[in-house]
């Protein structure tokens, strides 16, 4: 499976997800846009298209490409969004790492890259992402039950039925 990580310098080398995803031989980071597969599934927090398991083929043969930058900074990241015309965003999750636990929708970059292969299909390279980090297993078990219903329908559009159905059932 390939991931690539555009990583913009602005996060805690530290805390960094992406960074130890590469050490561990998870990912390949980049730091220039055209070093991007073409044709991969780029993450996108702006983008209309929730990522589904219409997006399974393009993750099995381009893979992945995730942001790394600053949440408070992720507006000045804009050229990356234009880079192509797969970018997906991801249906609400709440994040599990230690800097942003319990918020929904501010997933780390291997958060983001773990729920992008769970509902593509990919469950046990979701996982193995996942291994790395002490927390990791958090993440999808706190998650579980959207990663499985999420992964269980088809289109972009089933995708975000079962995210406002949840979201208008838990507002309650």
């Amino acid at each position: 499976m390939k991931v690539t990580v555009f990583h913009a310098n602005e996060c805690d080398k530290k805390k960094c997800t992406s960074s130890k995803m590469e050490k561990q031989g998870k990912c390949r980071i980049v730091y220039k846009i055209h070093q991007i597969p073409r044709g991969a599934v780029v993450l996108n927090p702006f983008a209309e298209k929730a990522v589904s398991m219409e997006d399974k083929g393009l993750v099995e043969k381009k893979g992945v490409v995730g942001l790394d930058c600053s949440w408070n900074k992720i507006s000045s990241s804009a050229t990356f969004f234009s880079l192509s015309k797969y970018h997906r965003s991801l249906p609400f999750l709440i994040a599990a790492n230690p800097v942003n636990f319990g918020k929904p929708c501010i997933l780390s970059t291997n958060e983001a890259v773990a729920a992008t292969l769970y509902i593509t299909g990919f469950k046990e390279e979701a996982n193995y992402i996942m291994d790395g980090f002490k927390w990791g297993h958090s993440f999808i078990e706190m998650n579980y039950d959207l990663l499985e219903a999420y992964s269980s329908v088809e289109t972009s559009e089933e995708v975000v039925k079962i995210q406002n159905d949840f979201l208008e059932e838990h507002s309650k």
